[in-house]
């Protein structure tokens, strides 16, 4: 018996240039009289912590910082957050400023200091033993200072667990901020290659969101097992066709000029738009893909991102496979595919599975993403250790629209050591 029934679901929104300055009111109409806000140093120097923190502080509320989130959080770093906030607190709020890393961690923190248990609990099968929250957790206001991760909207946190070398993740419906707060203004010090970055994450999350499997191909399930990710749906394609349409008008604008206010602002918008799509629908394989390829980095250092330590940022690892996925899944809904490349470049032409992909690799190639896994120091003798990790990752490839099986993905890792 096939389903009948998708789910919806998505924060509070308050959206616009000086939203941040409300969000002491925001807070205290949540009851809130101690709040922890979670930060990285990056953000934390840009003085959009700390200037929200006394707009906070002068509505009654009081607040501590946790400023020592980590860029691609690890179990490790999540762990001193953790601590750090047991060890503050109580708390009866969480305010999270930053990229996805801040609103990640911010996550596991309210997590793990509202319910019992550790870490390695609540990270997503197999990895982990994939425990749901018994307790109620605290409100959660999220404000991204990066176009991209749509961590404000979503139910994941995502992290390294540095023993496993692999990048997994906790979902659960209750990790989902209470409030976004998206004010384009905090974005204006993203370096180019962040804006570049993120910018791939937001396309990638509308477009996987938009050719996942459909909700109605699924098997039926009863009340207790429905889950965030329900496949793409009438609702989630409405958010992730208009986030397409706003990323083709803005997204090259913006890598070029930092200083565009009008093509932040749209950045921000398609970023949120995105992200009600896909924290719905979900991701597939190129988010599969990208555990490994964050996870198992041995010497990349982008530009615009700390340089102690090799990374590859994860809209750059979801992006580098890319174009070859949706080679791969184009047969199972060859109209979504060419719809989405016409709304991410109306010139494009032709009518078989090279059209998004040509599409992809352009705007890649003029928004300084590497060219492909090679660039990133990766080779054809590490397929096979890359495709182990995407198998891992089955809550994502499940939302695929046709099976995937270990020599599809071997076949796109290969496809994808140069895309130009």
């Amino acid at each position: 018996m096939s389903e009948t029934v998708f789910t919806y679901a998505a924060p509070a929104l308050k959206f616009g240039p000086g939203s941040s300055a409300e969000v002491g009111h925001d807070l205290l109409s949540y009851g809130a009289r101690r709040v922890l806000l979670v930060t990285d140093p990056g953000v934390a120097a840009t003085g959009h912590p700390a200037r929200i923190a006394e707009q906070v502080r002068a509505r009654g509320v009081e607040v501590a910082t946790y400023d020592r989130v980590h860029v691609e959080p690890t179990d490790d770093s999540m762990r001193d957050a953790i601590d750090f906030a047991r060890d503050a607190g109580p708390f009866d709020a969480i305010l999270a400023v930053g990229g996805g890393s801040a609103i990640d961690t911010a996550k596991a923190v309210n997590l793990l200091t509202t319910n019992p248990g550790e870490l390695m609990d609540y990270i997503n099968a197999p990895v982990g033993k994939a425990m749901a929250p018994t307790e109620r957790l605290l409100p959660l206001v999220a404000i991204p200072t990066t176009t991209g991760t749509g961590s404000e909207s979503t139910t994941i946190c995502v992290l390294d667990v540095l023993s496993l070398k692999v990048k997994t993740g906790i979902s659960h419906p209750m990790l989902r901020p209470t409030l976004a707060v998206v004010d384009p203004l905090l974005t204006a010090s993203q370096p180019t290659m962040v804006t570049a970055a993120s910018g791939m994450d937001i396309l990638c999350h509308a477009l996987e969101s938009y050719t996942a499997r459909w909700y109605a191909d699924f098997d039926a399930k009863q009340p207790e097992q429905r889950v965030p990710y329900c496949g793409a749906n009438p609702i989630a394609d409405m958010w992730s066709e208009k986030a397409m349409s706003m990323l083709a008008g803005a997204f090259r604008t913006a890598v070029r000029d930092g200083s565009d206010g009008l093509a932040r602002e749209q950045m921000a918008m398609a970023a949120t738009f995105a992200g009600l799509g896909f924290g719905n629908a979900g991701v597939h394989i190129p988010h599969a893909n990208a555990y490994p390829i964050a996870g198992r980095v041995r010497d990349f250092r982008p530009p615009g991102y700390p340089d102690d330590e090799a990374i590859v940022p994860h809209g750059m690892a979801v992006s580098l496979t890319a174009p070859e996925a949706f080679r791969f899944t184009f047969e199972a809904a060859p109209e979504r595919h060419l719809r989405a490349a016409r709304l991410l470049d109306p010139a494009a032409s032709g009518d078989g599975p090279d059209v998004l992909p040509g599409v992809l690799s352009t705007l890649m190639r003029d928004i300084g993403i590497p060219n492909g896994l090679a660039e990133v120091g990766y080779g054809d003798a590490d397929v096979d250790d890359l495709v182990a990790g995407s198998l891992q990752q089955q809550r994502l490839l499940a939302t695929a629209p046709r099976p995937v099986h270990g020599e599809d993905l071997a076949s796109v890792f290969r496809g994808s050591m140069e895309h130009w």
